[in-house]
């Protein structure tokens, strides 16, 4: 719908103007129509990237401060010839000049700093979710790797994310990218990461949004989606260790997904036993590793000649790290 609503503009635009300079020429018409289709493009690029920037009822805290700014200085500005002071027209003028531009600017200003203790900006614009919640609307970018990853359409399920997710355009376009490489590997990630937000979308669990804000003078999609994020005071979701760190870097508040994988997985105390399919070898001699029903690496101490079987192995130390979380472990039989 919005789409449709920016091109019926457009065109609408380019076809009143080109109309209107018919008279003089059709070479006229056509420039006249070109610029005018230009000109509507950039202001609808601009009117969206101050909606992005802005909260509404920041906006609107301009508007009426600017409109009380004028009524109040005009007022003053008519009351003027009343003053027993003998002024030159010219000197009215300028006088008249420097109050609407003081007063207006300087009401505005108050309007402006004070939004949110003005009741009638809440009566306009209420910042609330629903009715009984004092919760703003929070949004939620996604970056390209949680999107293929998946478990954000599982996590929007269970009712835990709530606010708008807002994915970027470069990540759809990144994604389309990945979708159609020529490597088999990358193609089936990007389709993947395209079927869950199309899953997303029927099953219409959280409110998505399309932004069409773009940063051309930054190339890498990740520092983009660091700028997207610190416009709209919005987090990003990832589960990228890098993106994660430049984000925090740059102040920008991040839902890590791995991190959350992480906080779920069952504690394990050092000496718990459990049985473990030891599945290839470690780094080190006659180590083996081993994966448990949730990813977790488990590296077993002298159990290389165990591989390929299934062992009971006593826990011996815990790694937990950024990434993930480790355990490191003995066969039960050395305890013998």
């Amino acid at each position: 719908m919005i789409v449709l609503l920016r091109t019926v503009f457009i065109l609408v635009s380019a076809f009143s103007v080109f109309i209107y300079f018919l008279e003089i020429s059709i070479k006229t018409a056509i420039i006249f129509g070109i610029f005018s289709a230009v000109i509507s493009l950039l202001l609808i690029i601009g009117i969206e990237y101050v909606s992005h920037t802005f909260s509404s009822k920041r906006l609107f805290a301009i508007i009426i401060g600017l409109l009380a700014g004028l009524i109040l200085s005009h007022m003053i500005v008519l009351a003027l010839p009343t003053i027993p002071f003998t002024l030159s027209p010219i000197s009215l003028r300028i006088i008249s000049a420097i109050i609407y531009y003081i007063i207006s600017f300087s009401v505005m200003l108050f309007f402006v700093i004070n939004y949110e203790d003005i009741a009638i900006l809440d009566k306009i614009i209420p910042g609330k979710i629903e009715e009984g919640t004092d919760s703003e609307i929070s949004y939620k970018i996604l970056d390209t790797s949680v999107i293929i990853d998946g478990r954000i359409s599982d996590i929007c399920e269970t009712g835990f994310l709530e606010g708008i997710l807002v994915i970027p355009n470069f990540v759809l376009h990144e994604l389309q990218m990945i979708a159609d490489s020529a490597d088999p590997i990358k193609r089936n990630r990007g389709r993947r990461g395209l079927d869950i937000l199309n899953k997303m979308e029927k099953d219409n669990i959280i409110m998505l949004k399309i932004s069409d804000v773009d940063f051309p003078e930054i190339d890498e999609v990740d520092s983009k989606l660091v700028k997207l994020a610190s416009v709209m005071n919005a987090k990003v979701i990832t589960n990228d260790f890098n993106l994660n760190k430049v984000a925090e870097f740059h102040g920008v508040s991040v839902l890590n997904i791995n991190k959350l994988a992480s906080a779920l997985k069952p504690v394990v105390l050092t000496g718990e036993e459990m049985l473990v399919h030891l599945v290839k070898e470690g780094k080190d001699s006659n180590q083996a590793i081993g994966y448990l029903e949730d990813g977790t690496m488990i590296v077993v101490e002298n159990g290389r000649r165990k591989l390929n079987e299934k062992a009971t192995v006593v826990i011996t130390s815990v790694l937990q790290t950024t990434a993930g979380r480790m355990l490191f472990s003995k066969l039960k039989d050395e305890n013998k």
